[in-house]
């Protein structure tokens, strides 16, 4: 062992005067740091997850919507064109518009989505029905769960829909239908729960007053999230709609429909993590304290070993060792506190909403439960900022220390 690592050692050992305590204390600081870090960056990273797929789930991955205009001609040949594309899994043409439902005297405009009956269950995975079933022939009408207790209606119950024609058209009067619930769906997101309805396309199509056409053709693929893959599907797709249409069309993305989303998820990723450095960084100063207060304490014993002939790098090499064990420690501490608290974050999360104190609201997050996932990458920049500053916490001190005069350090 070298001497700078000997003594250093020796330095660490605890005993019972201020500069244990701060060290304590600053390993603590160090440790709630990175766990605060590493806890946050995974939750966020969950959050774009579980948001990436339930997006990918309900939405479509690319649509096909006029580039001027407002109906697309020929669906059905654009869809059939479509669905020989390799990489297509899904291809509905559909009419999705805000309409105004009602019942017993509450209202909600919520999203509805006209869509061909036999195709629902392939073009939106939101799992089984909630309650009744997923059946859109006749006059019927599929709800969020949200949806359905914001009017309070359930299965069976008949909702009074609003066409937007009834204010968009002035020369012709749409009067409001009914329709009957005929089931109630939850996806585990509070937007599209609380947002979507569904209905047969052909129903939808009489309620905007039209006769043919549709507002988008829908397209699902197999690898959307594969960035490559996806760009060159997309090209494919669009160059064989191109061939079939009658009118010009434009391919909107996924990632385009919700890029607001992911770029704020992105900003506020980032934001919280530099935020939350800050607080490894006041614990590094308590390192760089500790150190201060301990070659305060040790000022005869510097001006000895120097005296005796000891170099000013040996001398920094003890305080710099002495400082970076404490890093370590805390770091160490840290990781182990960041998987403690992520394998029982739900727990965590739901005996807090026991005792008052709801840290995730499902109808602010739009999840039923709180995700988490770890990254690599996290847990190493975050380990290296850490030791950064830790350097640079220890470095100050270390050098303080092997600067001093020999002869007023043993007087």
């Amino acid at each position: 062992m070298s001497f700078s690592f000997f003594l250093a050692a020796k330095y660490l050992k605890p005993k019972r005067s201020v500069a244990s305590v701060i060290t304590c204390v600053s390993v603590l600081g160090v440790m709630l740091g990175v766990a605060a870090v590493i806890i946050v960056r995974s939750v966020m990273t969950g959050f774009g997850d579980e948001w990436e797929k339930k997006i990918l789930s309900f939405k479509p991955h690319v649509s096909l919507m006029p580039a001027y205009g407002h109906v697309v001609e020929n669906e059905d040949a654009i869809a059939e064109a479509l669905r020989g594309v390799d990489g297509v899994t899904c291809v509905t043409p559909e009419i999705d518009t805000r309409v105004m439902l009602s019942h017993n005297g509450r209202v909600l405009a919520p999203v509805l989505l006209g869509v061909d009956a036999e195709a629902f269950a392939d073009a939106y995975k939101i799992g089984e029905p909630r309650a009744g079933t997923f059946d859109l022939d006749g006059d019927s009408i599929v709800i969020g769960v949200h949806a359905a207790r914001a009017l309070g209606c359930w299965v069976g119950d008949e909702v009074v829909v609003y066409s937007p024609k009834t204010l968009a058209s002035q020369d012709e009067v749409f009067l409001p239908i009914k329709w009957r619930v005929a089931g109630i769906f939850s996806c585990g997101q509070y937007e599209y729960d609380s947002g979507y309805a569904v209905a047969s396309l052909a129903n939808v199509r009489d309620l905007m007053g039209m006769e043919k056409g549709v507002f988008a053709v829908h397209v699902k693929t197999d690898r959307p999230t594969d960035p490559e893959r996806f760009r060159t599907l997309v090209e494919e797709v669009s160059e064989a709609a191109e061939k079939t249409a009658k009118t010009r069309l434009r391919a909107l993305t996924w990632r385009e429909a919700d890029r607001e989303l992911f770029a704020a998820l992105a900003v506020e990723k980032n934001m919280t993590a530099v935020l939350l450095l800050l607080i490894s960084l006041v614990a590094l100063f308590c390192v760089m304290n500790t150190l201060l207060v301990l070659t305060v304490q040790k000022t005869p014993e510097i001006g000895l070993l120097k005296a005796l002939g000891f170099s000013r790098r040996e001398i920094m090499g003890v305080f710099m060792v002495h400082g970076l064990v404490q890093c370590t420690a805390g770091i160490l501490l840290g990781l182990a506190a960041s998987w403690a608290v992520l394998t029982n974050l739900q727990r965590i999360v739901e005996w807090l909403g026991s005792v008052g104190v709801p840290v995730f609201p499902e109808s602010i997050y739009g999840l039923a439960e709180i995700p988490h996932r770890v990254i690599a990458s996290d847990i190493v920049w975050t380990v290296a900022i850490v030791y950064a500053f830790g350097w640079l916490a220890s470095f100050v001190p270390a050098l303080i220390a092997s600067m001093k005069d020999p002869v007023k350090a043993l007087e």
